[in-house]
């Protein structure tokens, strides 16, 4: 077999797969975000507002800037979104101790319960779908998974929180 022949196949095989990946992955995210959807919205917050009460929980205190940053959203959504945790009582704004023009978003005590709240319900639920799997098999999934977000991180110039290895996982 030539080069060019095995670059051909090699090829071919890459675009099956790509194609394969990239409907493996849309059914899953479409099921994930109804799964999140129903789980979420039932604790009086829509699926962005969570993602951003789990953004501060993980990453501490933040600017609008950063939390937007963070979520990936434009500034004035992510302010929309802030305006509504604080009416709710699950975060606060108070000046930021160095910049007077910026403000510091951080959750209450409230908003950190319903954070952890929702999260162990989503992992009781994730617990429910792993659990059959041969556990060699959940160790390699959890790896391709970090990879693949990862590499679409690294795509997009941002960094993947699930690739920070925790203590636990080395």
């Amino acid at each position: 077999m030539t080069t060019r022949t095995r670059s051909i196949n090699h090829d071919t095989a890459l675009d099956r797969d790509t194609r394969d990946l990239y409907a493996a992955l849309t059914d899953l995210v479409r099921l994930y975000q109804f799964r999140d959807r129903n789980v979420i919205c039932c604790h009086d917050v829509s699926v962005t507002q969570c993602y951003a009460l789990h953004a501060l929980a993980r990453g501490g205190s933040m600017t609008l800037g950063a939390l937007a940053g963070e979520l990936m959203l434009d500034k004035s959504t992510t302010s929309r979104v802030v305006e509504t945790l604080e009416r709710k009582g699950y975060l606060r704004r108070t000046p930021h101790p160095e910049d007077a023009r910026a403000l510091r978003i951080d959750l209450t005590a409230r908003g950190r319960a319903l954070s952890t709240r929702i999260e162990h319900e989503l992992v009781a639920e994730e617990r429910a779908v792993i659990a059959d799997l041969d556990p060699g098999v959940r160790r390699a999934a959890i790896g391709v998974v970090r990879d693949l977000a990862r590499l679409a991180a690294a795509r997009v110039g941002r960094e993947a929180a699930c690739c920070t290895p925790r203590a636990e996982d080395e």
